[in-house]
């Protein structure tokens, strides 16, 4: 059978009684497994303040941190689903959990950003096999519908909490001493993982008709990778620089090459023929705008508590308690809403709420350093986050017929995680662009010395206002920080307004794009798929 993670399920002849004694040894390191790897992707969200002061980083350089873990997951999660069915679920998951902890303590020792990268990134491929291994080995040991989506949902909370508590987890450990020891940590977490898994989880495989699209992987990651690097990019180095045109022309015709191999291939990473459903179609856009949204605002409050208002790190994580918590509270009632309400309507409610908490959240004041502003937005983000992460899977699966469920679910996630990725590409391209031009335009007619507005000039150039922010009190171009700040808080609201208008556009896409569409099938008949749809992160990488 097929499960949402678009993997073949192995039923094989287990009997029933092998298949009871491997369930809660399989459910507990598959847990286990998705709580670590959600740990990896939320951490820098508290530490980016940090990562500035320490590194000496500039905007563009701090969304690289996290683009880079969703950019690894995006790339490769359709390929580490045909590997698991390949080789082995228990075996993928291992290996997913040894390259994350050989990531985070690449980045414990990063001695540049640079490096730190490295280490997000085998972080990200990491989580990007321990997702759609760790739910497929639990759905190949459960034995019909109810226990499924009871393993499922269990499943998904664990994932929740280690959204909700990895920014928490990050700035206790960073307060008490540095960064570098919240990825050590995490380090002994993969490690514990991997144990777990090896002693405990059963193996599982179901090799038939499944392999590899190697053409079609190659040509998506490196598409997909130079798009994003020219958007990155852009901000600080300049739209019409050669590399930044360079990389999105190059980018372009890798991905229509990716688009042309995958029309003719015989096992396609990407059914394109999927797109000739309305409803897909319309709950794809929808996944994208509106998961773009949800991790785009995550990095927005991310960057105004951190680099830019340089707070306590576990100051930083407290609204994301708020952002992430509802989706592990609320688990139980969405599962039941999808039950009795139509998938189309708690996305367009979760999303208007997003929208809302978007726009609220782009009047804050950036010389406001408390946190009162942010409950309220934060909590609406969070709500509505919870009721659209789930109903984007479940429109996908209730628009296709029966025998295309794994790859419409497959498909809509990695586009689900596509949306994450470009979640903080975005709004850093936008905040940083924006606060750029509002500080050149201020400093040029700012009452400063002349010797100061020189330095400020110079120092801006290089790294962008959120340099100049953090200059030290007396250092050259110093005088200017107030400037900073206001450009930088300028950039940020306007990318906060650009979160709540792709939350708006999702909102308006599933209200009239999915108008006068009928079921396909009923919710009776999608159980694990519905309560697999669950929250992810940072990135939610749910329902792999």
């Amino acid at each position: 059978m097929t499960l949402n993670s678009g993997t073949t399920t192995s039923q094989g002849p287990t009997p029933d009684t092998v298949r009871k004694r491997g369930y809660a040894g399989t459910l507990a390191a598959a847990c286990g497994a998705v709580f670590v790897a959600q740990v990896a992707n939320a951490l820098p969200a508290s530490l980016n303040g940090l990562l500035q002061e320490d590194l000496n980083t500039h905007g563009s350089q701090l969304t690289w941190i996290t683009a880079a873990f969703m950019v690894a997951v995006v790339c490769f999660e359709f390929t580490f689903g045909v590997l698991g069915d390949l080789f082995g679920r228990r075996r993928l998951v291992v290996t997913g959990t040894l390259l994350l902890a050989a990531g985070s303590s690449v980045a414990a020792l990063a001695p540049t950003v640079q490096v730190l990268w490295i280490g997000a990134a085998l972080n990200g491929l990491g989580a990007g096999a321990m997702f759609p291994g760790s739910l497929t080995a639990i759905t190949a040991v459960t034995s019909g519908a109810r226990q499924r989506a009871h393993a499922v949902a269990l499943w998904s909370g664990f994932l929740s909490a280690g959204a909700a508590v990895s920014p928490l987890l990050g700035g206790m450990f960073a307060k008490v001493g540095s960064w570098r020891g919240s990825f050590w940590v995490l380090v002994g977490l993969a490690l514990v993982s991997a144990v777990l898994t090896l002693a405990l989880a059963g193996e599982s495989k179901a090799p038939q008709g499944r392999r590899l699209d190697v053409p079609g992987q190659i040509t998506f990651a490196v598409g997909l990778v130079l798009v994003l690097y020219g958007a990155v990019e852009g901000p600080e180095s300049g739209w019409t620089t050669v590399p930044v045109i360079g990389a999105f022309a190059l980018g372009a015709c890798f991905l229509a090459g990716f688009v042309v191999m995958e029309l003719g291939a015989a096992s396609p990473i990407f059914d394109l023929r999927l797109f000739r459903n309305r409803g897909f179609a319309v709950s794809s856009v929808v996944a994208v705008f509106g998961m773009l949204s949800f991790l785009g605002a995550c990095f927005a409050t991310s960057m105004w508590l951190g680099p830019v208002q340089h707070q306590d790190p576990i100051r930083v994580a407290v609204p994301f308690l708020l952002l992430q918590g509802p989706a592990f509270v609320l688990i139980p009632l969405v599962s039941r809403l999808l039950h009795r309400v139509a998938p189309s309507v708690l996305l367009t409610c979760g999303f208007v709420l997003m929208a809302v908490g978007c726009l609220l959240c782009s009047r804050l004041d950036v010389t406001d350093r408390g946190l009162g502003g942010f409950v309220v937005p934060a909590l609406l983000i969070g709500i509505g986050f919870t009721l659209t992460v789930s109903s984007v899977t479940a429109v996908a699966l209730d628009s296709v017929p029966a025998q295309l469920a794994g790859m419409a679910s497959a498909t809509t996630n990695m586009l689900r995680d596509l949306g994450f990725a470009l979640g903080p590409v975005v709004v850093g391209a936008i905040a940083l662009s924006n606060a750029g031009s509002v500080f050149t335009d201020g400093l040029s007619g700012a009452e400063l010395p002349a010797a100061q507005k020189a330095a400020a000039h110079q120092i801006a150039e290089a790294g962008g206002p959120i340099a100049v922010n953090s200059l030290p009190a007396g250092a050259p171009g110093s005088a200017a920080h107030g400037l900073a700040l206001d450009a930088l808080g300028s950039g940020f609201g306007t990318a906060f307004t650009v979160c709540g208008v792709a939350a708006g556009v999702a909102a308006l896409l599933a209200a009239v794009g999915m108008a006068g569409l009928l079921s396909r099938r009923s919710a009776e008949d999608l159980p694990s798929s519905l309560e697999s749809g669950g929250p992810a992160a940072a990135p939610a990488a749910l329902g792999h």
